[in-house]
């Protein structure tokens, strides 16, 4: 068993055959819940259920979700698996790196995002942008891209071992001092301040998507806690307030 807190989230999955060997991992490690975005096959699939095993039970009790937002929801951190390597404009860290992070102690019952893309391109740059860090998994140098269900074992198998190993130090982990804010919380904090700074032009329509998708990354970056997504939320809601006021 990896984690308790684990949440597998794949995006638009089209292989019945993938879904159900990630199934049937699943069965194996047994991560807390498997969402699926958009898929573009059926979790009854029966190809699906050939590969999944003893793993049915897992296409069984999927979640669904019309998008990758709405999937981490309540996840306080993300790693989302990427092979794409043009225009790096963010590290791209191996499993150990990632994983590593992922699995850092945090307070109350924090849960925390795994999220693979489509079978043929991946996650888009916009999705890439809802994790905290990139995760890419050495290949070749002929061919780097790899299978889905190969991706999630491998991840997977990662995560047990670290666990394993942070069991065998026997050494107590400490946890942070205050639970991080989930990701809904960061996101309408995130909307709060774009509206905020598109009314007094610091954004404009045609580039704030991309300025947005920096401050977002400094914010993860930062992982500030549940109180401290709250007083930014109401810094910005009091800034809206005084500039509609000033202006009537």
């Amino acid at each position: 068993m990896i984690s308790a807190n684990l949440v597998v989230v794949l995006v638009e999955t089209a292989g019945p055959l993938n879904l159900g060997s990630v199934a049937r991992l699943c069965a194996n490690y047994k991560p807390s819940r498997l969402r699926l975005v958009n898929p573009r096959c059926e979790p009854g699939d029966p190809l699906a259920s050939l590969m999944a095993v003893r793993g049915g039970e897992w296409l069984e009790k999927v979640e669904f979700h019309s998008s990758l937002s709405a999937a981490l929801a309540d996840c306080r951190r993300v790693v989302a698996c990427s092979g794409r390597i043009e225009a790096q404009e963010r590290q791209h860290h191996n499993p150990k790196e990632a994983i590593g992070w992922l699995l850092e102690p945090q307070a109350g019952p924090a849960q925390v995002g795994l999220v693979f893309g489509r079978e043929d391109h991946g996650l888009s740059k916009e999705e890439l942008l809802l994790a905290g860090r990139l995760l890419r998994i050495p290949t070749g140098p002929g061919y780097g891209s790899l299978n889905l269900s190969h991706a999630v074992a491998i991840c997977f198998a990662e995560i047990q071992q670290q666990l394993e190993q942070q069991k065998d130090a026997c050494a107590p982990l400490q946890a942070l001092d205050s639970p991080l804010a989930s990701h809904e919380q960061l996101e309408q904090a995130i909307q709060d301040a774009e509206a905020l700074l598109l009314n007094v032009g610091f954004l404009y329509p045609h580039t704030a998507r991309a300025r947005m998708g920096k401050l977002r990354q400094i914010l993860l970056r930062a992982e500030p806690n549940a109180e401290e997504v709250a007083l930014l939320r109401g810094m910005v809601r009091q800034l809206r307030w005084a500039i509609g006021r000033d202006s009537g």
